[in-house]
């Protein structure tokens, strides 16, 4: 990722919402103005609306555009800062940093013709939960508020498309509540290679409930502060997943088999 390439120097249009005054949806826990402006400052980071070398808007239309007051955004800003997240210098603005260059390069030395899918589950299980786990030991509130915006929305009403970009969401976000840059990425990595897979998990009403309950269960072990059970709730979320992948494969696959012998 090569941010001078880019030459962006503003924000976006994709990320238009960052200019939108805060609004006061119910949350799943009482905070601040300033965590909320860290929530969905970081939420864009880690799901790439915000990308490395994007310069924000200066303070003073930040604040006006928030409808906060400059010390709130400042406050904001510090946390974003202190998480490696933003660069600010005077004179040069506010600008996303890049994930460190080890992860860089550990991106380049895979490919997706280089993994099978059981080793990516495989993969799966072997990070995610401890990545959870430290979810629960280091979110911030932001990191929260961040989670249970994902899991807001009745699941009822999402589609297949929906529930599986939401279910990206969500891990993503446990990932960068975790506060590793490193495992993170691998996790972004995941995301990436198991994104055929996990489709089928969502294939269904059925299977989109499922995933959202394992969430919530995620969720709130994590809100709690509770690392053993975070985990757990991790590992019982991706043997779900993995039994719903299973039945929807074989589904289609059963499928199939029956009009190739019409």
């Amino acid at each position: 990722m090569n941010s001078s390439a880019r030459g962006r120097d503003a924000v976006p249009a994709s990320a238009a919402e960052l200019l939108a005054p805060l609004g006061g949806s119910p949350l799943y826990r009482s905070r601040s103005v300033s965590t909320e402006i860290t929530a969905r400052l970081e939420k864009m980071i880690a799901v790439g609306e915000l990308r490395a070398g994007d310069r924000l808007p200066s303070e003073r239309d930040l604040a006006n555009s928030l409808g906060v007051a400059r010390a709130t955004l400042r406050e904001a800003m510090h946390e974003l800062e202190a998480k490696n997240l933003i660069e600010r210098r005077p004179g040069r603005g506010t600008t996303v940093l890049p994930a460190p260059d080890r992860v860089e390069a550990l991106y380049h030395r895979f490919s997706d013709e280089e993994h099978q899918l059981r080793d990516v589950a495989e993969l799966r299980e072997t990070i995610e939960p401890r990545l959870a786990a430290l979810a629960a030991a280091r979110a911030t509130p932001a990191n929260l508020v961040e989670l249970e915006e994902v899991l807001r929305g009745p699941v009822s009403d999402l589609t297949p498309e929906e529930s599986l970009k939401l279910d990206l969401e969500f891990h993503t976000l446990v990932a960068a509540a975790a506060q590793n840059p490193l495992m993170s990425a691998i996790n972004t990595l995941a995301c990436s290679w198991t994104s055929a897979t996990r489709v089928m998990s969502h294939a269904s009403r059925y299977a989109r409930e499922v995933s959202y309950l394992g969430h919530r269960a995620i969720l709130i072990a994590i809100a709690a502060g509770d690392a053993d059970e975070a985990r757990d709730a991790m590992i019982r979320h991706l043997n779900d997943v993995q039994e719903l992948t299973r039945a929807s494969y074989e589904g289609s696959r059963s499928a199939g088999a029956q009009k190739g012998d019409a």
